[in-house]
């Protein structure tokens, strides 16, 4: 299951320490929408939340949540809010401090990541690029 995502916030993109602990917060809000949706699924006790960076785009680099049943060798595991959370090596040097949150309003609900290292959004909030790492942006945008 892919979930929707919305981007906000830009600032400075900072090397995170190769192998060090990613710090990112999942909000209490967003923590009980992803209970909410993992109760749907079969098994939800197999589940992580699995976040993750790729490239495409307009900006280049955009962010990746969906379940997964499978722990790889190097992912990272973190619990917040009752949620597993996995995050693998590559993608945790784009999601150090970032803050996800749900939120809902009349158009809808989503959640919306805050990076504070994203130097540049894209006008429909789906993707970003760090100071760092411009990524590769699709040739469609």
């Amino acid at each position: 299951m892919i979930l929707p995502v919305v981007l906000g916030g830009t600032s400075r993109y900072t090397e995170s320490k190769a192998g060090g602990m990613i710090m990112l917060t999942l909000t209490e809000q967003a923590g009980a929408k992803v209970k909410e949706m993992l109760a749907e699924e079969e098994h939800p006790e197999r589940l992580f939340l699995r976040i993750g960076v790729k490239t495409g785009g307009c900006t280049g680099l955009t962010y990746d949540m969906g379940f997964d049943e499978e722990k790889r060798e190097d992912d990272q595991e973190l619990h917040q809010h009752g949620v597993k959370i996995l995050i693998d090596a590559e993608s945790g040097r784009f999601l150090q401090g970032v803050k996800i949150d749900y939120k809902e309003s009349l158009m809808g609900g989503g959640f919306v990541i805050d990076n504070p290292y994203a130097t540049a959004t894209c006008g429909c909030g789906h993707s970003f690029r760090t100071a760092m790492e411009a990524g590769k942006p699709d040739e469609k945008c």
